[in-house]
């Protein structure tokens, strides 16, 4: 054989050495990366390879051993194949030029070397390993009866340095497992959808819809209700014409009240007293206490979560439930509505009052809210995580963050940084600062919001 043959034998076997290392490295990242939802779904609507794909699937760390097996033998193949047919190939030639015999064995098998190491990640590393991700689901497919075929031939191989590795894992007290774990926490959902609405993949009200039912779960009776110095309530011993002209004034519902405002006996409603001929004060009827219309109460714990409200009210057959505290004393109420608005946002309705709606955009990376606003609504607005404490408004943020009652006029500044999201539009924000406007019933009424970029990000802004 010419020296020119072996060098020319020595790369194509290297090349066809390296697709085969292309193709175990295309099948570990294939089935790392594809969707098994989708191929669930291609295997329900009788996709073959979707199905063997899917077998494959459930067998991750027994293909992963095989396919490591495979890129580890043909590495050391192309490294064997290329020393003695390309490098003393090139030294030969090298030899013919009067080149020093160590000098070009040296040099030769370090060309070698240097080939089959390019050649190697460049094609049988990269490309294929990019090309897995970006096609997981088409290559998964089309690999899926190869796959299987190789883990059936050579599997028994493959066990043995399986079962080698496992060994060697619990001398090490590690667990080993059979399967990677592709279920996600709430915190992963989480963090993809604010990937997905960065990078603007989703829209922005789906991706606050599906924030909102991420934490619909987690929320509490005490966090959707409405507080109690908000509520309006009525005497037992009230009559029938004093409800109705409460009612007036935009309440279709009102808790009754024994002794005191805590002492909730029950609940009475517009449509049970609209069959009593109550409106006139001067009535007989309109005389009659409400105590006799009202319905038994359902009341909920402040801890219970919303879920669980709901199961509660369903099961009464009511939309509206009294909330208490841990000493039995009433914390607000809660409708059906308040909890919907968890999922959707501010719903005007009978409670609300013209300072407890939506925010309000003043400038840039400025805006005005409510005191009561949600500091979960806080977090989606500004698109950072807040201090967690014993509150759930802004306005209570600000009170613990003082360390006092606030007056208008009071700022505090809230460190934004280590926080996960990055804003791509402008400078990145280093503070928030929050602003009492006014207050009512020395709890704030509104605060102004203000995100501050940091000192650094203003410099380089100038």
């Amino acid at each position: 054989m010419t020296v020119a043959l072996s060098i020319l034998t020595g790369v194509v076997v290297v090349l066809v050495v390296t697709a085969a290392t292309g193709y175990f490295v295309a099948q570990e990242f294939a089935y790392m990366a594809v969707d098994r939802n989708r191929l669930k779904a291609r295997a329900a609507e009788g996709d073959a390879g979707a199905r063997r794909a899917l077998d494959i699937t459930g067998r991750t760390s027994f293909m992963l051993s095989g396919a490591q097996l495979g890129i580890t033998v043909t590495g050391l193949l192309a490294g064997y194949v290329a020393e003695p047919m390309i490098g003393s190939g090139l030294s030969q030639l090298l030899g013919g030029l009067r080149v020093p015999t160590g000098v070009g064995t040296a040099t030769g098998a370090l060309v070698a070397l240097l080939f089959v190491t390019v050649v190697q990640m460049v094609f049988g590393e990269l490309l294929a390993k990019n090309w897995a991700i970006a096609r997981a689901e088409q290559l998964a497919r089309a690999l899926a009866r190869s796959t299987s075929l190789y883990l059936k031939v050579f599997g028994p191989v493959v066990h043995v340095f399986d079962r080698a590795a496992v060994v060697l894992l619990r001398a090490v007290r590690i667990t080993p497992v059979d399967d990677v774990e592709h279920a996600a926490t709430a915190r992963d959902l989480h963090r993809i959808v604010e990937r997905s609405r960065d990078t603007g993949e989703l829209a922005e009200d789906l991706s606050v819809l599906l924030d909102r039912s991420l934490d619909f779960t987690d929320a509490t009776a005490g966090h959707a209700m409405v507080p109690r110095p908000r509520v309006v309530g009525i005497a037992a011993d009230e009559t029938v014409a004093g409800a109705l002209a409460m009612m007036a004034t935009g309440h279709s519902r009102l808790p009754v009240y024994g002794a005191d405002v805590d002492d909730v006996v029950g609940v009475v409603q517009l449509r049970d007293l609209l069959t009593v001929d109550g409106d006139r004060h001067d009535s007989e009827a309109g005389r009659l206490p409400v105590r006799g219309f009202a319905r038994s109460p359902v009341i909920v714990p402040t801890f219970l979560r919303l879920p669980q409200v709901l199961a509660r009210l369903r099961e009464a057959g009511e939309e509206f439930a009294c909330v208490v505290d841990e000493y039995g004393g009433l914390a607000g109420v809660l409708t059906v509505e308040d909890i919907a608005e968890e999922l959707v946002g501010e719903i005007a309705d009978e409670h609300d009052r013209d300072d407890t709606g939506e925010h309000q955009v003043i400038a840039e990376r400025t805006w005005l809210v409510p005191g009561t606003y949600g500091v979960d609504e806080v977090e989606r607005l500004v698109g950072h995580d807040l201090p967690q404490g014993h509150y759930e408004s802004i306005g209570g943020l600000l009170i613990q963050a003082l360390g006092r009652l606030p007056e208008p006029g009071d700022e505090y500044a809230l460190d934004l940084f280590g926080s996960s999201h990055v804003d791509e539009k402008g400078p990145a924000p280093g503070s928030l600062v929050l602003q009492v406007v006014d207050v009512d019933r020395r709890v704030p009424r509104s605060v102004k919001l203000t995100l501050r970029p940091a000192d650094g990000a203003v410099a380089a802004a100038e």
